[in-house]
């Protein structure tokens, strides 16, 4: 069960491992590009290349849809990113449904432990597989990966790193589980629990009172989606990177930009200046500063 190009490896693993997989689950077709033409997911597209059966239920708690999946008679179902789940469907298996997720729980729990592991500043992340219970991402842990975040990544080169280490850990834990030797862990508990909950407009804007060092993961923790952004002179600005300026120009006021209208972009945040190097205005393509101050003035 998944739906992004996130699943489609570890689908992709799972079949090249020699997998038995019966039946595939994705989201319903959506509407996509200028035309607005019905597009399948990523997933339905490798389930149709490997000539596997694809459903895609509007509702999970549809009786036609259950008895479907029940007439696969399935061992277990593996997740990976896709929908919360009903019970009827995570308790369908003789053995259960696990779940991949995006980082080291307990920590992360949520739609976005990508993004916010990067926009906190951490150094590590992770992937973990566990067995889904009622409670969203509490379940008994099976195994864990770990992997580092480095000072230049951003939320893209993390997510395609953890696509592949996510994959490997989903075949090693249905080979465990086929074995009849893996671990089901109880999730420990942490003194300060960080969420991942779901990014939307209000939680990506840019706030300059915070320092360049926060604003820079901030920006690279939403890079390249769903995208920081700010409002300059009155306009929509998306933000794809950012560099810390150590020499300030001169003094200014907290979100206050500057431009030579030339090559530079930057704006005051609370301990110094941010260059933005890579922006979106709005209506146009992603652009460098200097590309955007070719034909535009601020």
């Amino acid at each position: 069960m998944g739906t992004p190009d996130f699943a489609v490896a570890s689908l992709q693993r799972l079949l090249g491992g020699g997998c038995n997989v019966v039946a595939v689950v994705t989201a319903p077709d959506r509407p996509s590009g200028r035309g607005l033409q019905l597009t399948p997911s990523a997933v339905k597209k490798a389930a149709q290349e490997a000539n596997l059966p694809v459903l895609q239920p509007e509702k999970l708690r549809d009786p036609a849809f259950l008895e479907q999946l029940a007439s696969y008679e399935a061992d277990l179902q593996v997740v990976v990113a896709f929908r919360m789940l009903p019970e009827v469907v995570w308790a369908m298996p003789t053995i259960g449904t696990f779940n991949l997720h995006g980082s080291l729980l307990p920590q992360y729990r949520g739609a976005a432990p990508i993004n916010w592991a990067i926009m906190n500043g951490e150094t590590q992340t992770g992937v973990t597989t566990f067995f889904i219970e009622k409670e969203i991402d509490t379940g008994q842990m099976i195994f864990q990966d770990y992997e580092p975040i480095y000072p230049d990544d951003n939320a893209g080169t993390v997510h395609d790193r953890l696509m592949e280490r996510g994959a490997a850990l989903v075949l090693k834990t249905v080979r465990a589980i086929e074995a009849g030797e893996y671990p089901r862990t109880p999730q420990p508990t942490a003194d300060e629990m960080k969420p991942a909950p779901k990014l939307s407009r209000e939680t990506t804007e840019i706030d300059w009172s915070q320092s360049v060092h926060t604003i820079r993961n901030f920006v690279r923790g939403l890079s390249p989606y769903p995208t920081a952004w700010t409002m300059i002179n009155g306009k929509f600005f998306k933000v794809y990177a950012v560099t810390v300026v150590n020499d300030s120009p001169f003094a200014a006021e907290v979100g206050e930009a500057y431009t030579d209208n030339k090559k530079t972009i930057l704006v005051r945040a609370a301990d110094g200046w941010l260059s933005l190097d890579s922006i979106q205005a709005e209506g146009k393509r992603r652009m460098t500063a200097e590309e955007f101050l070719r034909g535009n003035r601020l």
